[in-house]
């Protein structure tokens, strides 16, 4: 007889004459860990971060709730993951927007599976009227891309989302650049700088979306993320 296997192997057993092939998937049955699902129920706490936004564009700011839920807890399969959203904030504005957004994102975590896309999908949104810069130099292109961030933010958090470390010979690599930059450039510099310590007349690096970008040895190279046009 034919099985399917849907779902990954977990653990294995070897069937001997002792063992029924029934009592083996009922006891794979008990032992399997619990995955999120739109039929999952909704405990009665969730461990939850609240993530602050403020744009230059409005007086006030917005405050993200996500929640977790912990599946199989205390054991070896043990695993957190969002399961909703709440935006909140004085300004009224964007209500109905933001409403529907939380509705949707939620949705989404409650569904399970592989929901890291919604990250990029919200941060390629931009905003028609312009977007605006954060504290750090980082270019924000709308506010649905600063909650992607947000949501991105907390996916690192919680292990779900690899942070992307830069090696050791990149950093170095990164310090020499900015060395020889200001080396070259101290009587223009000395006086001129941003709040994120790189120069005031940095353009902004498409790769980060840092205003870090500067010309070195002819070609433009971002000293924030180490990306050149001539590497």
């Amino acid at each position: 007889m034919a099985i399917k296997i849907d779902q990954k192997i977990v653990s294995y057993q070897v069937l001997t004459k002792d063992t029924s092939l029934e009592d083996t998937q009922k006891k794979a049955e008990e032992t399997k860990p619990d995955i999120l699902h739109e039929a999952t129920q909704r405990p009665e706490m969730l461990i939850g971060s609240t993530y602050k936004i403020k744009t230059p564009q409005s007086e006030h700011a917005l405050y993200i709730t996500i929640n977790d839920i912990i599946l199989n807890e205390d054991t070896d399969h043990e695993e957190r993951r969002p399961y909703e959203v709440f935006i909140n904030s004085k300004n009224m504005e964007h209500f109905q927007w933001v409403l529907a957004l939380t509705r949707v994102i939620s949705a989404c975590f409650r569904k399970g599976g592989d929901i890291c896309f919604l990250v990029e999908e919200l941060k390629a949104v931009f905003d028609p009227k312009g977007g605006y810069f954060k504290r750090g130099g980082v270019y924000m292109p709308s506010l649905v891309a600063e909650i992607g961030s947000a949501i991105e933010c907390h996916m690192k958090q919680i292990g779900m989302l690899k942070t992307e470390e830069m090696d050791e010979h990149r950093q170095r690599f990164l310090a020499q650049k900015r060395q020889e930059f200001e080396a070259q450039n101290k009587d223009t510099t000395s006086n001129e700088s941003s709040d994120d310590g790189f120069p005031a007349r940095a353009e902004l690096c498409n790769k980060c979306l840092t205003k870090a970008l500067v010309m070195m040895d002819g070609c433009m190279t971002c000293l924030n993320c180490g990306d050149s046009k001539c590497s």
